[in-house]
């Protein structure tokens, strides 16, 4: 009887180490096929880690991964109009998708630092605490006094190229980006001027 329950409780343990060792090696067969799709579709503008040197293309590395996959499938679908991306995620799988999103999540963010908006600025009012006279909340409220989002909710922002942050909000302003959960940077753009997104944006870029 002894023998018995003891095969028995072996089995069980053996069950559990065979499942905590799929998973990370799973993580890893994911991460190689992702790896491989990068160097093919993905290094030309974002770079091989995600630190993209070109400052109108996103960087991608540290994003959330439901984030980076959302975008993806968006592209995919014409939710998110963009002609290169529609071309890019074209042959792409879900699983394709979810294995970028993994890949770039997990690359080290390169910080950078804003040019002119930085402590005391316009950038930092508007981030931090909105502009209340025109009913623009503040960035923070959603993506973090630092900027690093709510994963599976708010993007990561955090050292963003401000050219980027500013083409994406214009393209919320103009409603040619129309993917954003309750219209809500539809409405927050369509509230600021260029100048203040030119701040608020500059201010994001050095964000920590």
């Amino acid at each position: 009887m002894l023998i018995r329950n003891y095969f028995f409780i072996l089995l069980g343990t053996l069950s559990i180490s065979f499942s905590l060792f799929a998973e990370p090696q799973k993580e890893t067969n994911q991460y190689l096929s992702a790896k491989k799709i990068v160097n093919n579709l993905c290094i030309a503008c974002h770079a091989i880690d995600g630190n993209s040197s070109i400052s109108m293309n996103p960087k991608l590395a540290g994003q959330h991964s439901a984030y980076i996959t959302k975008q993806l499938m968006n592209f995919k679908n014409g939710t998110r109009e963009n002609a290169v991306m529609a071309g890019i995620v074209a042959s792409l799988t879900e699983d394709d998708m979810k294995n970028l999103g993994l890949y770039f999540s997990m690359q080290s963010l390169k910080l950078s630092s804003a040019k002119t908006h930085g402590k005391g600025s316009l950038g930092e009012k508007i981030y931090r605490g909105g502009l209340s006279e025109k009913g623009v909340p503040a960035c923070a409220s959603c993506h973090g006094p630092a900027g690093h989002g709510v994963p599976d909710v708010y993007p990561r922002l955090n050292g963003q190229h401000s050219e980027y942050s500013l083409s994406q909000l214009n393209l919320f302003r103009l409603e040619k980006r129309t993917n954003d959960e309750g219209v809500m940077m539809r409405m927050i753009a369509q509230k600021l001027t260029e100048k203040e997104m030119l701040a608020v944006s500059d201010y994001i870029q050095g964000l920590q």
